[in-house]
């Protein structure tokens, strides 16, 4: 199958989950056989407008990014390409508009890929957004949550599909313990990030013997260990910054709580694979948040509302056995995960009757 992404911004050109993600499903094609090309802007040297890179093979729709032209372009390029499925990125939702007729020019289905939620909103983007919901011959996001805006934006809710974005099982299962504290956290150290709640918990869970590693960088960093020193638990809470996908396993096969306390996640990756490395889960419910969504049924689980709450649930956890893997996850593997996405497309060209 020739499958053909329209993302102007790659994980080339940006550290972000919904680029990665589908960096992720481009890779694991491409591993499959299938046929990966990528309308994009240009993120290589040189002058060549098609570049081979890692068994993909990119397509420069405009040199860099923020090109209004790149729309109409994009549809040009879908037209050379000749895919039989057309995969478009809502990061910058006018962009559709170019993938759609791109798509039509090749007579193949577009799927749009909704990874964050959008509000309806008024002016030219809300007119983008909801035409992006509701042209696709299908919709695809990564938890109920995001659905839901996908649904408010005018998709038909058969339409969109809830795929949760993969984890490498074999990975986890071969990987050996780092060295971490008994609770762990990980995320960009920003401001929805909301550290203050776990801090605040863990300031009243001071009376067990405990320490926590805290995974990742950002401009709020330096706000959250002010905090850590004025609850006078600096001691027990270890900054350690970015760590790769690798480093972040190996330290949460060696913890014993996740927490996850972040306002605004559309998937909680790196929770999954905590809970897949044997982790208990603790996460703190918000709106905008879909990670609960992975411990709601979870027997190793638990939601809370506040700090208090998040104390409470620690106090529990400690009962709890450790793990090293729990196969309970498995149903995440990247296989799942493509194959799941290949589904999507065989329907979407069922639909549009093509096969």
């Amino acid at each position: 199958m020739r499958v053909a992404f329209v993302s102007e911004t790659t994980a080339h050109h940006a550290d972000a989950d919904d680029v990665d993600r589908l960096r992720l499903l481009a890779d694991l094609l491409a591993t499959r056989g299938h046929d990966v090309h990528v309308c994009c802007a240009q993120w290589w040297d040189g002058r060549p407008d098609t570049f081979e890179h890692e068994g993909l093979t990119y397509h420069a729709v405009t040199d860099e990014r923020g090109d209004r032209w790149f729309s109409p372009k994009a549809a040009a390029t879908l037209r050379s390409v000749d895919p039989d499925v057309v995969h478009a990125a809502t990061r910058t939702p006018t962009h559709v508009y170019g993938a759609r007729w791109g798509a039509l020019l090749a007579g193949a289905p577009l799927v749009c890929e909704w990874y964050d939620p959008h509000d309806a909103i008024t002016g030219m983007r809300g007119r983008a957004f909801r035409y992006a919901a509701r042209k696709p011959s299908a919709v695809v996001a990564p938890s109920r949550t995001v659905k839901t805006s996908a649904r408010e934006c005018g998709a038909d809710g058969t339409d969109v599909r809830v795929v949760p974005t993969g984890i490498d099982m074999d990975e986890i299962r071969r990987s050996e313990p780092g060295d971490a504290g008994d609770i762990v956290c990980s995320r960009r150290l920003d401001e929805d990030a909301n550290l203050e709640s776990l801090f605040l918990a863990l300031a009243e869970f001071r009376e067990y013997d405990w320490n926590c590693t805290v995974v990742g960088d950002g401009p709020a960093r330096e706000g959250y260990e002010r905090q850590a020193r004025d609850l006078r638990i600096a001691d027990r809470v270890d900054f350690v910054g970015e760590r790769s996908v690798a480093e972040r396993v190996r330290l949460f096969k060696d913890a014993h709580v996740y927490v996850h306390t972040a306002e605004r996640t559309s998937f909680g990756l790196d929770l999954l694979r905590a809970l897949a490395c044997g982790c208990v889960g603790i996460v703190e419910y918000h709106a905008e948040s879909s990670a609960h969504e992975l411990v709601e049924t979870y027997d190793r689980g638990f939601r809370a509302t506040n700090d208090e709450e998040i104390t409470e649930c620690l106090v529990a956890a400690g009962d709890l056995e450790r793990k090293d893997v729990d196969e309970t996850f498995a149903e995440y593997d990247d296989e799942q995960f493509v194959e799941a996405y290949l589904d999507v497309y065989r329907e979407a060209q069922e639909q549009a009757g093509l096969l």
